[in-house]
Parts: structure tokens; C-alpha cells; sequence
């Protein structure tokens, strides 16, 4: 099981004021931070940055932008320092260039939100598997969409990586880029950097469940534990009493058609999952549903448990990428004209949260998906690979990431999960190798993809994806 905490780190810390005050932390950082952003032209620029801003007793900041977009570059450099004076700060610490290596020297944190190939391989990565009858809502973390976005990443991420050893061999390596366990395991197996893989599902889902429950956030006993969107809430209690009973009941009344509560019908492939193995997962249902084998290969099972959009759209990301990239360039001009003021709390992402701990030396719980090993030790979750990547409990001091031992997961649950690091495993290997063969071999492990088509028709699959994004694919043998 994994280990108790006390009431200063138990459950999520969210973006409220009560998390921020209860944790009791000093009042003046020690010293000037610097930040550098790859990828800086992400829509997570732009909230990480004002949750920076944020962090009580701030000392001297330091913000390097990092972007190859020199369009998108210098329009969120005007939106950062917009912020800044914003928030009293001094902006004479921003900085922006294309030129990574010039930005990396003397940097305390990495934060990655790169994107390789911005939306020039969305359709392909989508259309192409389409044609084999594979079926994707999201496909940027699993699935061929995934492995080939991991391919086209991962050499850049492990350049980046291999230059912040010479240069800032210290820092802090956040990661937000998806395929996350991917990425994350492509640095532990390639670099000596300290990498921690960041997302919001965890913190999303507890909220979720909390609110499903009638239950107040902060009264929410829980532990979760897995990989990266494949992790489960393995405990769920308030004041004591198992929360999953009355949740089931619930959720099999949705499935029927009779929801309890007609905001909160869809979801259905994570509650009838929850109603089979057990627990609840921490992915929502329409990207989730490509995790699985169970979902997303036949026509009437897809009428009965997917949704529109994203509850399990076909091609909804495909489909929206492109148009929610144009808007949020859109919204960054009108922030610029001052046609808009972004006046938002600090939020729950994981980033500022964890400099403010590191900094302080002041204790603070995440979810991180760090390699399943002690530093030196054992595995975090005993029943996982041993040599592969999980999302656990970690706790942030002075020293950085300190993964908190589970044990082991309820072996149906674990399943599953070993079932997706094979793939993450092969995947991670021929990104790292520059492999084709590695490759194919990766999408024949993949969950859907091994459940829609044959080997001979996945191998023809990523031969033509390759073929098609080959720009992108530069060295692959």
C-alpha cells in the first residue's frame, strides 16, 4: 500500500488559497530562480508562467523563452512580460530566443511543452490508421498517432536533454510534452538529468470524484497509483467509509441509460471499467477507450459506450487541433492589444507547486511519473516493470523528486498497465535506436491496434506512416 501522509500533504493540493495557506511555508524564497520554457509558443506558457508569479514570497525571476516559431516566440514574450508588471514583478528577467544552448546556461528548471512538427502530421498520424480501420479520438500518447509523435520527439527531447547535462546538469526537468510515459522513459534510460513527467489527471479525477460523491475535496482520503493516464484510485474514502459502492451504483444506472445525474452521463467507458476491475482510472473515457482492447472495434459497442467530441469522437483531436492552436494564438494577440486581461488564480498544474517546495524545503505531495525504481533500490510498484515508468506518489523537498513506494497493484489493474509499458518499452527503444523494425514491432503491442488489425496490416500501417512523415523522420534505419 502506499505509505500514510499527514494532513499536510494528504490528498491533492489544488489551486485554492486553503491548500496555499495550510502548508504554512516561509515567507521569502532563498534565492533568484531561473526557468527556462521549450516549447514556449504552448498553450502552457502562458498558465505556468502566472502560477510562477504566484508563488508567495517570490525572490528574482528569471524566464527564458525557448521557441523555433519565432512568430509565436516573440508574441508570448510580449504576453510574459505583460504578466510580470501584471503581478508587480520586474520583467527585466525575461528573455526569449531561438537558440536553446543560449538559454539553457544557468538554468535551475526545465519546463518541456515542445511540440516536433507542429500540426504538419495531425492528419496523418490519424487519416493514415484510419484507412486500416483503427479508430482514434485522441492518438498523441498510445496507438500509432502516439508511437509516431514519440518518434518524431524523443530525439529532439534526448538533444535537449544531453544539452542541459553540459550546461545545467542541476536543474530540474519538468516534462508536459506527450506521449508522457514515453518521453519520460526515453530519459531514464538515456539521460542522467532528473525527470519528472507532469499531468493533470490525477488532480482532475480526484476533484471529479470528490464532487461525484458529494464529498468535499479536502475530506477525500484516496491513493492512486499506475502509469501515466492508466493510473488507478485503487482507495476512495470519506471519514472512513468506501466511497466505491455508492459510485458503482451509480455508474451502472448511467450505463442503463438512467443517469442519476443528467450533467454527468458520459464518461461511460471509465465507469464500466470501474464496475469490472474494480477501481477508477484517472483518464477521461474518450482517450482512454484507446488504452483498452474492449472499446473502440466494433460499431455497436462504440454506439453503446462512446461519446461525441471527447467523450471518444472519432478523430476529434485530428479534427480540432489545428483550430484550437489558431485560437489560442488568436487569444494571445487580443492579451497583447490588451483587448483581453488574463486574470487567472494560481492553478492546479504541478510546476510552481513543486519549485515553491524545492526552493523552501517545504514538503509537498505530486503524482509524477518517474522510472519504477528507487534511486538505487527496489520498484515502486512490485508487480510493474521493474525497468519501466510509473505515476506514483512523489514527494518534493530540497533534494527534488522522492518517489514514495505502493507495493502492488490488484493484479487485473496491473495487467493492464504491464500490457501498455510492453508497448511504451518497444516504442521508447526505437525512438531511442532510430529502429523502423523496433517500431513495428511497438504498434504490434499496441492495446487497439493488435485488437482492429493484423501483423501484416500493421506493418504496412507504420511503413506508410513513415513514408508519409518522413521530413519529420530524419536517420530512422
Amino acid at each position: 500500500m502506499a505509505p500514510k501522509t499527514d494532513e499536510k500533504t494528504k490528498g491533492h493540493s489544488a489551486h485554492t488559497k486553503e491548500a496555499q495557506d495550510s502548508r504554512g511555508l516561509p515567507g521569502r524564497m532563498p534565492r533568484g530562480i531561473k526557468v527556462t520554457m521549450l516549447g514556449a509558443g504552448s498553450s502552457f506558457t502562458i498558465h505556468l508562467v502566472n502560477d510562477f508569479l504566484q508563488i508567495p514570497g517570490l525572490g528574482k525571476l528569471e524566464i527564458a523563452l525557448v521557441d523555433i516559431d519565432k512568430k509565436r516566440l516573440k508574441t508570448m514574450e510580449k504576453v510574459v512580460r505583460l504578466l510580470f508588471r501584471q503581478h508587480g514583478v520586474d520583467d527585466s528577467g525575461v528573455t526569449a530566443t531561438t537558440e536553446r544552448r543560449e538559454a539553457l546556461k544557468g538554468s535551475d528548471y526545465l519546463v518541456c511543452c515542445v511540440e516536433v512538427s507542429g500540426t504538419e502530421c495531425v492528419r496523418h498520424d490519424n487519416d493514415i490508421p484510419l484507412k486500416y480501420g483503427l479508430d482514434q479520438c485522441i492518438g498523441d500518447t498510445l496507438g500509432p498517432g502516439g508511437l509516431f509523435k514519440g518518434l518524431r520527439t524523443i530525439p529532439v527531447w534526448l538533444e535537449i536533454l544531453r544539452d542541459a547535462e553540459e550546461l545545467c546538469p542541476e536543474a530540474l526537468v519538468l516534462n508536459y510534452t506527450n506521449p508522457m510515459a514515453m518521453m519520460c522513459l526515453a530519459a531514464g534510460r538515456a539521460s542522467s538529468m532528473q525527470v519528472v513527467g507532469l499531468c493533470h489527471s490525477v488532480q482532475g479525477t480526484s476533484h471529479l470524484l470528490a464532487t461525484r460523491a458529494g464529498v468535499p475535496i479536502k475530506e477525500l482520503e484516496w491513493e492512486c497509483a499506475g502509469v501515466n493516464h492508466l493510473a488507478w484510485f485503487t482507495k476512495l474514502r470519506h471519514k472512513g467509509k468506501d466511497l466505491y459502492p455508492q459510485l458503482i451504483r451509480m455508474a451502472e444506472k448511467d450505463i442503463a441509460g438512467n443517469p442519476v445525474n443528467k450533467d454527468d452521463a458520459d464518461d461511460i467507458v471509465r465507469k464500466d471499467m470501474m464496475i469490472h476491475f474494480g477501481a477508477f482510472i484517472t483518464e477521461s473515457s474518450g482517450h482512454l477507450s484507446e488504452y483498452l482492447p474492449y472499446y473502440r472495434k466494433r460499431k455497436d459497442i462504440m454506439k453503446k459506450y462512446i461519446g461525441p467530441d471527447y467523450h471518444g469522437g472519432s478523430s476529434f483531436y485530428a479534427n480540432n487541433w489545428p483550430n484550437w492552436r489558431k485560437g489560442a494564438d488568436e487569444e494571445r494577440e487580443k492579451i497583447v492589444r490588451g483587448e483581453l486581461v488574463w486574470d487567472k488564480p494560481r492553478s492546479w498544474e504541478y510546476a510552481a507547486w513543486i519549485i515553491e517546495a524545492r526552493e523552501k524545503d517545504s514538503p509537498f505531495r505530486i503524482h509524477g511519473n518517474v522510472m519504477n525504481k528507487y534511486r538505487g533500490g527496489g520498484p515502486l510498484i512490485d508487480n510493474l516493470r521493474h525497468d519501466g515508468l510509473v505515476e506514483v506518489a512523489c514527494m518534493i523537498d530540497r533534494n527534488g523528486i522522492n518517489p514514495t513506494a505502493y507495493g502492488r497493484l490488484p493484479e487485473q489493474m496491473a495487467a493492464l498497465c504491464n500490457s501498455y509499458l510492453d508497448y511504451v518499452d518497444l516504442a521508447a527503444k526505437a525512438a531511442i535506436t532510430k529502429c523502423r523494425e523496433t517500431a513495428i514491432h511497438a504498434l504490434m503491442l499496441d492495446p487497439l491496434t493488435a485488437t482492429v488489425c493484423s501483423p501484416a496490416e500493421i506493418r504496412a500501417m507504420t511503413l506508410e506512416l513513415f513514408k508519409a512523415e518522413k521530413k519529420y523522420l530524419p536517420g530512422f534505419k
